[in-house]
């Protein structure tokens, strides 16, 4: 029989999901409080012009806090774009490529979708994506040594996704980046792990992440790109995929998704009620370690394939020894209250993303329930 796992307030379940993901209840509640009068407008947030002063204020207000978490440098443009980051994987090499080659490091599945995609782009700029370095021979469970990576030092940029969603490999190390060579732009698909811990934005030419995991709700794709990468993007360019009109526009060249802009400001918020990005890092640590232990300590009953120096603290991939018990186990977890374990289509297995608003006690909940299937069906 299955345990029964106290659930959260309002009967919600713990959430486990690698995006559109769990958002902290305080930030709910508010939206929910907030939501047909918006400080007494007599409307909602999402009724308003995109033009008029009260969503001005909150797009200015969302930009300033997320430049106070990031440390994000004065040099760098901060766009609220829409698409998703798999449309970056198109928009980069559109603006930045040229006739130049870049250089891509394929390490799971979302930088071999991004290789892929510059690849068909890169004919119409007259440039050319190229394959720098990938661990797929591997089964994408680790990264290789900067000594590993084949370096053009006159590329246009470098392209890696610095957390890997789906195979759950995380770039903690400086190593790489610090191999990188001088003058080439670092652009990092940072999409499901920004904000969980410090990190050098400066070390980077432009950064992309979709909001869905630890910014928001979906809808919002994040792009923070320096100064001297913007207009060089060819006159034959769509309007709305070139940074630099986005930029000179505020990034509402468009009608730009203002909700989601709204609810990714709150989270902000919430995240420096709670001592910011530093604090986020903590309380991530402490969820990876208590999981990643659990499954260390199964005695091969779970196991998680990747390196242990690059375990991903956001997304822990799982497999249980026994393929066979899969169905039983996703079926008891969610009569436990433990949504989205499944893993991804491609990989199988399971899949627990532990991003900022998932708090340690769903890790706990997770684990008391992964000992007790263990100790049942072992």
């Amino acid at each position: 029989m299955t345990m029964t796992i106290q659930q959260q307030p309002y009967g919600r379940i713990w959430n486990f999901s690698a995006g559109p993901a769990a958002l902290p209840q305080p930030v709910l509640e508010q939206v929910r409080d907030e939501l047909l009068n918006w400080h007494g407008a007599g409307m909602g947030i999402m009724e308003m012009s995109h033009r008029g002063k009260e969503f001005t204020a909150v797009i200015e207000r969302t930009e300033a806090d997320l430049r106070t978490l990031m440390g994000i440098p004065a040099n760098y443009k901060v766009l609220f774009l829409q698409g998703g980051a798999t449309q970056q994987f198109a928009q980069i090499p559109l603006n930045l490529l040229g006739s130049r080659s870049a250089d891509y490091l394929v390490t799971g599945s979302w930088s071999k979708k991004a290789y892929k995609e510059a690849q068909q782009v890169a004919p119409q700029t007259g440039g050319r994506a190229r394959l720098a370095g990938s661990t797929e021979a591997g089964g994408f469970t680790t990264l290789p040594a900067p000594a590993d990576i084949d370096f053009d030092a006159q590329a246009a940029y470098f392209h890696l996704c610095t957390n890997e969603t789906i195979h759950g490999v995380e770039l903690f190390d400086d190593a790489l980046l610090n191999a990188v060579p001088a003058g080439v732009p670092v652009v990092g698909d940072l999409s499901s792990h920004i904000l969980s811990r410090p990190m050098d934005v400066s070390r980077y030419g432009l950064i992309y992440a979709g909001a869905q995991k630890n910014i928001g709700p979906s809808g919002i794709t994040l792009v923070l790109v320096r100064d001297d990468l913007i207009g060089r993007a060819p006159a034959s360019l769509p309007t709305v995929l070139d940074y630099k009109v986005m930029a000179d526009n505020g990034s509402m060249l468009n009608t730009p998704p203002t909700f989601a802009i709204y609810i990714a400001g709150l989270v902000f918020q919430w995240m420096q009620g709670l001592g910011g990005v530093a604090a986020m890092e903590a309380r991530n640590a402490e969820k990876a370690r208590l999981l990643y232990a659990a499954i260390d300590a199964s005695g091969g009953f779970y196991r998680n394939p990747v390196e242990k120096s690059v375990r991903s603290r956001m997304n822990v991939p799982f497999v249980l020894a026994d393929a066979a018990l899969d169905a039983d186990f996703l079926a008891g977890a969610k009569a436990a209250g433990l949504a989205g374990l499944k893993g991804h289509k491609s990989v199988g297995g399971m899949r627990a993303s532990l991003y900022n608003a998932t708090p340690v006690e769903a890790v706990q909940a997770l684990v008391a329930y992964m000992a007790d299937f263990q100790a049942r069906r072992g």
